[in-house]
């Protein structure tokens, strides 16, 4: 009789399997070679550029239509829009014109041959400049959209500090803004007929020119220091003259400013 086999001895712990390693699902994409890296490089600015002209050419579009249905607005001039301006002459904003629109619609052909191949094109649009020499020609709509393109031109080269950068707006010829002109003074030269017993170098002592940066803290003009007035003396003739920055008005001038300003 055969022998029996003994019975198989059950084990009191389970038996620890290990976890299969699993890989992961997600494809890394291959750096590729320098050739490659190039190309893909050069497609993505090439996408950026051409996005960036056809929000330009949009924005060209919009402006040439407020141009022809605002064609002969005595209130904006033909420029669709209104410029305003601070004391010294920059741009301080813009708003639409409130004036009913001359024409109901614009062409369609007209609106797109003006918006690519008109040497208007740019009319109505606003620019930027800034001191570090970054420039982007007139292609906003309005002063917010070129005020944010600053502030991120500002963000990305500055930290997010001004340094005094602006934006500029190019207007339709004839176009005015909405501050009222300045009044100019003339220029004038007189002498001296008060009888004064100033001496020649006493009278000239009343001239105080300061340097730009004074007069800027001040906001005065730099050549006459706020006076508005320039004292001249030869061989005991006194002489008044307008300051010719100023115009007589003592205030800071954008058009004639100091060489080394």
């Amino acid at each position: 009789m055969a022998a029996r086999k003994p019975a198989a001895r059950k084990k009191t712990t389970a038996t620890r399997r290990k976890k299969p390693v699993r890989k992961s699902q997600v494809r890394k994409p291959a750096r590729g070679g320098l050739v490659q890296r190039g190309l893909l490089a050069t497609a993505l600015k090439v996408g950026e550029y051409h996005e960036q002209h056809g929000q330009t050419v949009m924005s060209r579009r919009d402006a040439a239509i407020l141009r022809y249905t605002h064609e002969g607005c005595p209130t904006c001039k033909g420029n669709g829009q209104i410029f305003t301006k601070g004391k010294d002459g920059s741009f301080t904003g813009s708003k639409p014109c409130p004036a009913k629109p001359t024409k109901a619609r614009a062409g369609r052909l007209r609106v797109a041959l003006s918006a690519r191949f008109s040497g208007a094109k740019a009319t109505g649009l606003c620019g930027v400049t800034c001191p570090c020499g970054w420039k982007e020609k007139p292609r906003y709509r309005d002063a917010k959209a070129a005020t944010a393109a600053l502030r991120t031109h500002e963000r990305k080269k500055h930290g997010g500090k001004t340094v005094g950068g602006r934006w500029y707006a190019q207007v339709a010829e004839g176009a005015q803004s909405s501050a009222a002109p300045v009044k100019e003074t003339a220029a004038v030269t007189k002498a001296d007929t008060s009888g004064t017993t100033m001496t020649d170098a006493e009278w000239e002592k009343q001239n105080k020119p300061l340097s730009p940066k004074a007069a800027a803290a001040k906001g005065v003009c730099w050549c006459c220091g706020g006076n508005g007035a320039l004292y001249s003396a030869f061989g005991g003739e006194r002489i008044t003259a307008v300051c010719p920055p100023c115009k007589g008005t003592g205030k800071p001038s954008t058009t004639h400013q100091p060489a080394n300003a």
